[in-house]
């Protein structure tokens, strides 16, 4: 009986920890179950996290593209809308030009058509304000409607920018943007020192700000000739008519005699004789022949010659064999000495760079003054070769149809006397920034032969 419950206890006690084992394997099991379980909760919770968090930073760069799309969007249109209402010259009343310039009390300088003066428009930018002689003539109304005809209708970073006008019973006016550097001129041959009256003279240029002068200028005479809706000639290309920003930009201005012309039509009629400034003017202009865009380009070819010898060019001060220096130029590049002409230019250039460049600009003047105006180059070509992105063809003799062919020395005194005008005309309208007064004029050293010429006109 005894061993009966002994075994009964043994088998009871075995099957007591077969069930634990059971048990705690189960419970075991139930645990990692639990675990994955709990682990694939984690894991979903923390992915679905990521999305959340994943999603609002893609809608939030949504958001900033499209406040980028916005700005993107009105920044462009209100700079357009405001081009478009800038594009026409605004019409000003005498009061108003009285009001921002003091009552007309900063003058800047005269010429022939008027005075010029500071001032400020409500908005605080600098303006220069030409206001013409009260009893306009012919000349001068035709000079009017040709400035705001022109540069009115046109917008180039070489252009000065027309804002407005005033043409009132006694008030009639010409609103330009003010320049402060002034005109070309007064760095190239500015007042003598010492003189009663003259300013300080300005500081000198570097040779590479007088190049990109007169690449800029080029650029200028390229759009009106080239770019606008209507081909613009200027027909007054000289320093004077050059102005200068702070940091030397370039801006052609006055636009007086400017003429506009559709461009299927090559040539253009000019009334009145003797268009231009002599010394600057193209020789079809004076000699009754047909007239194009090419005067322009003969001009700019004088002012290629004065900016490369930083002096006027007609000057008796500088002996006989250069007193015309145009005519020396031709004379040294001719017998291979176009180093002499870099060496005077300036006081002289050192650098290669820019010697490279004053030969360059010494052959372009040579080619832009050409008697034939189609032997002259287009204004586009003439960037092209300053900027040295065109091959430059040895010019020709641009001066023999004023040469005696037995001496060389100009016939008749034709040129001396053409240049001697031009010093004395210079700078008569140039008074859209600070410019020194203007020179008196001495026709009687226009030669007989020019007399006639425009006589005949």
């Amino acid at each position: 009986m005894g061993n009966a419950v002994a075994i009964i206890s043994s088998i009871a006690g075995a099957v007591t920890v077969v069930v634990m084992i059971v048990l705690i394997r189960r419970c075991t099991l139930v645990k990692r179950k639990m675990r994955k379980k709990m682990k694939k909760k984690i894991v979903e919770k923390v992915m679905e996290e990521l999305e959340r968090r994943n999603r609002e930073g893609a809608a939030a760069q949504v958001c900033d593209a499209a406040l980028d799309d916005v700005v993107i969007e009105i920044g462009p249109v209100e700079k357009f809308l405001t081009e478009i209402l800038n594009e026409k010259p605004m019409r000003f009343s005498s009061e108003q030009l009285a009001a921002c310039t003091r009552n007309f009390s900063t003058e800047l300088g005269s010429g022939g058509y008027g005075v010029v003066y500071k001032g400020d428009l409500p908005n605080g930018l600098a303006v220069a304000v030409k206001v013409l002689k009260v009893s306009m003539n012919r000349k001068v109304q035709e000079a009017f409607m040709a400035e705001i005809g022109t540069i009115g209708r046109t917008y180039h970073v070489h252009l000065v920018r027309l804002y407005g006008f005033c043409f009132d019973r006694d008030t009639k006016a010409l609103v330009y943007e003010f320049l402060e550097n002034g005109s070309l001129e007064k760095y190239l041959y500015g007042g003598a020192a010492g003189e009663e009256g003259a300013a300080a003279p300005p500081p000198r240029l570097e040779w590479k700000t007088l190049h990109g002068i007169a690449v800029g200028t080029a650029k200028g005479i390229r759009y009106l000739h080239e770019e606008c809706q209507q081909r613009i000639v200027h027909y007054d290309i000289k320093p004077a008519n050059i102005l200068l920003t702070g940091d030397f930009t370039p801006k052609v201005a006055n636009f007086g005699l400017a003429r506009l012309g559709e461009r299927e039509n090559t040539h253009m009629s000019l009334t009145g004789g003797g268009r231009g400034t002599p010394g600057y003017a193209a020789p079809e202009l004076w000699m009754a022949l047909p007239a194009t865009e090419k005067c322009d380009v003969y001009s700019f070819g004088m002012v290629l010659f004065e900016i490369l010898g930083r002096r006027r060019n007609f000057d008796p001060g500088h002996g006989e064999s250069k007193e015309w220096f145009p005519r020396w130029v031709w004379e040294r590049y001719e017998q291979g000495e176009i180093e002499t002409v870099v060496s005077c230019a300036d006081g002289g250039i050192e650098d290669e760079e820019d010697r490279e460049k004053a030969e360059m600009m010494c052959k372009v003047a040579l080619w832009c003054v050409q008697f034939q105006p189609a032997a002259r180059p287009t204004m586009s070509s003439v960037v092209r070769m300053l900027e040295g992105e065109m091959a430059i063809v040895p010019p020709v003799n641009p001066f023999h149809y004023v040469m005696d062919s037995s001496s060389g020395s100009t016939s008749s005194g034709l040129w001396s006397g053409t240049y001697q005008s031009s010093r004395d005309t210079t700078g008569r309208d140039s008074g859209l920034s600070s410019v020194s007064p203007a020179a008196k004029s001495d026709d009687a050293m226009i030669p007989d032969v020019i007399k006639r010429t425009d006589a005949s006109v």
